[in-house]
């Protein structure tokens, strides 16, 4: 199992740059189990993810541009912020070379960095649903619309990478109702802080 981050290290690995996410996002995706996510020094450990790529119906976009999944269609790196119903906001990393338009969405992490801001953004105590889903983590970490487009190697935003290889589980996604047999959610084996457990 990965070791656990310390919560008062401010510097958890080495941080990740552009060229990181100018790869397949199958390959990006489970290599993001493990990493650290900060924003504005608040974040914690990666340990569910799901890839979209833009060959299939659940990518926003398989249909081609539009305001807003613009950023889906620029280089890789970038954070591609939207939301989900109308009530959450939701985080992706823009993968690929620019004009693929595929991306990840960070679905959920093990609280590491800053819990008291998460704490009394979220209105809970309860460590385990901080960030146990894609609007949470939003919530948790202070995510908006005005993070949209922003790249992912400077501020607010840090990344940085796992120090060492991750138990990663794979599974199918969650929520969507296109090519829901394709198994591109992926997850850190065991972690209490999913968003909902693997089917093993």
């Amino acid at each position: 199992m990965l070791q656990k981050t310390a919560p008062t290290d401010p510097k958890p690995g080495k941080l990740l740059r552009k060229a990181f996410f100018d790869r397949s996002v199958l390959e990006v995706a489970p290599d993001l189990i493990g990493a650290t996510l900060l924003v504005g020094g608040v974040g914690g450990i990666i340990v569910e993810v799901e890839a979209y790529h833009h060959t299939e119906p659940a990518a926003h976009s398989y249909n081609g541009p539009t305001t807003r999944n613009a950023v889906m269609f620029g280089p890789a790196g970038f954070a591609y912020v939207y939301r989900s119903y109308g009530i959450h906001w939701c985080v992706n990393f823009v993968c690929e070379k620019a004009g693929s338009a595929s991306a990840i969405l960070i679905r959920a992490l093990e609280p590491t960095h800053g819990t008291a801001a998460m704490r009394r953004r979220r209105g809970t105590h309860d460590e385990r649903s901080l960030c146990s889903g894609p609007g949470k983590l939003t919530e948790a970490l202070g995510i908006t619309h005005t993070q949209n487009g922003l790249a992912l190697d400077g501020p607010p935003f840090a990344l940085y990478a796992r120090p060492a290889k991750a138990d990663v589980v794979a599974g199918i996604r969650i929520g969507i109702t296109k090519a829901v047999e394709l198994p591109w959610r992926y997850g850190l084996r065991g972690s209490k802080f999913l968003s909902k457990p693997f089917t093993e």
